[in-house]
């Protein structure tokens, strides 16, 4: 059962259960009143038989069928009238023929206390025993209500017509609108038929509606806008990867193509041998930086990570940093001082996040104009930032907006060795931290790179 044939069957089925209850209350409500109706009725029928039956009791010793017809007309259909004393014997009787079916010794004193009874047969007759204390006789009248019942089967024919009617209208109605409705969701399902990685560009139509539908669209829409810049992503990094891994290793199948067309002397073999050895240091390093970018898309943060104090990381990774570039200069100086230890407390991965510090401070030293990197720690009350700053050419705007993008080097990369993925490495390792980081341009020609990280709440 599809989706639209669920939605209107659900929507008929709640439609037929409120028809239903309020043709059930209509019925029953009726019917109450109809007996209240004829009660009253039959009870002002007995009234009228006892004013005059005492009327020709005055006139009259005997009161004969025929001389209360000739006085009183008969209101109920089948109307059968008893008058009985206090012992149960018969004053009078209308018709003559009927004989008194009601049990009256067993009603005689329910009627006494209340003043009349009520009760109706299985046929449907309503009779009524009235008590007349002034005469001491009782009143027993039956009938049958042949319009009150008339009234009911019409109301019942007419009631079912009104449920099932209304039930098929809803029925068809309800599937035409929840096919108007549904109408989104079944082009959504096309769309995501069509979508393949050749044609991300294509969108639904988004109608200014502001409902869910409209927002099943727009977000279905969004997410085809993140794939296709994810797939763009991916190509322009399969592209730059397979440039930046050619490159290298076109120029050791050249020097070696010219080794082995020349003959060199011992001192020549061994500058090639040189040329080749950087290349494939240089091929190294690149192939490293590709695997660390690699590793890290599998890394999530993990609740169990221990915290750890970032300025003990930073003077580790600044340890390494002086070792392996011996003319560098790091400076490390606190913005504020921390009121608690706490305000110092990273939860993270001490491996990655010294391979953060590690390229920062390298991406600094090496597009610095003095081979100077001052760190800076801000610490407070919900999250750290640290900044490395260095003096030398600024990055623009547009430059700004790429600088994560992997293998993008911009205009003051030109003369300096690298591969242009230090920066998408770091953006990498701070998002599984739920950090981030950020440029700005400093007066004076100073870079300022920042990175923010929560902190251990108290």
């Amino acid at each position: 059962m599809n989706l639209k044939l669920r939605f209107a069957l659900l929507f008929t089925t709640f439609v037929a259960i409120i028809l239903l209850i309020s043709t059930a209350t209509i019925y029953f409500l009726y019917a109450s009143y109809r007996v209240e109706d004829y009660h009253t009725r039959a009870l002002y029928e007995a009234d009228e038989v006892s004013r005059v039956f005492n009327e020709l009791k005055i006139t009259s010793p005997t009161v004969s069928f025929d001389l209360f017809r000739n006085a009183h007309e008969r209101t109920l259909f089948r109307e059968e009238v008893f008058i009985v004393d206090s012992l149960g014997g018969i004053i009078f009787q209308m018709p003559d023929s009927v004989k008194m079916t009601l049990p009256f010794a067993t009603i005689k004193e329910k009627t006494k206390q209340s003043g009349q009874y009520m009760y109706i047969d299985d046929n449907n007759f309503l009779h009524l025993v009235v008590y007349k204390p002034i005469h001491k006789y009782f009143v027993l009248i039956s009938g049958y209500d042949r319009i009150g019942y008339g009234k009911l089967k019409t109301l019942e024919i007419i009631l079912a017509a009104v449920f099932f009617g209304a039930l098929f209208l809803t029925a068809i109605m309800s599937f035409l609108f929840v096919n108007e409705a549904i109408k989104p969701i079944v082009r959504l399902s096309k769309q995501m038929q069509l979508t393949n990685e050749m044609n991300l560009s294509n969108r639904i139509e988004e109608k200014p509606t502001k409902d869910e539908l409209f927002a099943i669209a727009n977000n279905f829409n969004a997410m085809l806008e993140r794939l296709r810049k994810a797939f763009e992503s991916q190509k322009s990094f399969v592209h730059h990867a397979s440039h930046e891994l050619r490159t290298p290793l076109a120029i050791m199948l050249s020097q070696t193509e010219a080794a082995l067309n020349r003959s060199y002397n011992a001192d020549e073999y061994k500058n090639v041998l040189k040329s080749l050895k950087e290349d494939q240091q240089h091929l190294v390093e690149l192939t490293n930086s590709l695997l660390l970018i690699s590793q890290y898309q599998t890394f999530e943060f993990m609740v169990e990570w221990p915290y750890l104090r970032i300025d003990e990381l930073l003077y580790e990774t600044i340890s390494i940093a002086k070792r392996t570039y011996p003319d560098i200069t790091i400076d490390i100086a606190f913005a504020n001082i921390p009121e608690n230890d706490e305000a110092l407390l990273v939860k993270g991965n001490d491996s990655l996040l010294r391979s953060a510090f590690m390229n920062l401070i390298k991406n600094a030293y090496t597009y610095s104009s003095d081979k100077k990197v001052l760190i800076t720690i801000e610490p407070n009350n919900e999250k750290i930032t640290v900044l490395f700053e260095n003096e030398g050419p600024q990055l623009t705007q547009t430059e700004v907006e790429k600088m994560m993008i992997p293998f993008f080097r911009g205009e003051n990369s030109l003369n300096k060795k690298g591969f242009g993925l230090g920066l998408s490495i770091v953006e990498r390792i701070l998002t599984i931290h739920e950090g981030s980081l950020s440029y700005t341009a400093k007066p004076n020609g100073m870079n300022s790179f920042s990175i923010n990280l929560l902190v251990k709440q108290a």
